[in-house]
């Protein structure tokens, strides 16, 4: 629950448990109970409210002042009422994680971690690109050319374009060869293993 400056608290209720407390975070108050609060035993939260010696002051309505972000302090109190993370759309989940850890709530900071990594793992999930090579070569390079072609290059097309070489009496025939393979991107783009090998197969017999 938020509230404005000025607002009245609710009457406190019977024993520490029932009792209201103001939270004044960045100028703005929000308004919840020392049981929400201290839900996480180690957390800064549940310390101050405890009566701890944190250094925390307060204002001329006695709200305990905070000098942190009050737009993500919102989804870390529902969090401690009932245990799940609701964040709007347009919220950053790395704001919020930075202050999980201020107040060191550790079962939020797991959570906010874990949906990031998978979020990244998502990202990076993305469908292959087909790369295709033509390459040139004359007829005697041919079936060398493809008995080594490997590490993922797939031969798809040959084309005959006739002679252009004559040695003695012998036409040498040329051929296009057509290859290709599937590149899979990362966050780092092509591995430097794929790119070494694709310029190697590049220089093979190309002359285009």
């Amino acid at each position: 629950m938020r509230m404005e400056a000025g607002e009245a608290a609710p009457p406190a209720g019977a024993g520490g448990w029932g009792k209201w407390v103001r939270l004044n975070v960045g100028g703005t108050v929000f308004l919840t109970t020392r049981q929400t609060l201290c839900r996480e035993q180690k957390s800064f939260l549940s310390r101050l409210c405890q009566g701890e010696e944190l250094q925390s002051d307060r204002d001329e309505t006695g709200a305990y002042l905070i000098d942190r972000d009050p737009t993500y302090f919102g989804p870390i109190l529902n969090f401690l009422r009932h245990g799940k993370l609701v964040l709007d759309k347009d919220m950053a989940e790395e704001g919020v994680l930075e202050e999980a850890e201020f107040y060191n709530i550790g079962p939020l900071i797991r959570i906010i971690k874990d949906r990031m990594e998978e979020k990244d793992y998502t990202v990076t999930q993305v469908p292959p690109k087909h790369v295709y090579r033509v390459l040139q070569c004359q007829e005697e390079e041919l079936t060398q050319m493809v008995s080594t072609m490997s590490d993922g290059w797939r031969f798809e097309q040959l084309v005959n374009i006739g002679s252009s070489y004559n040695y003695g009496s012998e036409d040498q025939a040329e051929f296009l060869c057509v290859v290709s393979k599937e590149l899979y991107s990362s966050p780092h783009g092509l591995s430097s293993e794929s790119s070494r090998k694709t310029k190697l197969l590049q220089a093979r017999g190309t002359r285009m």
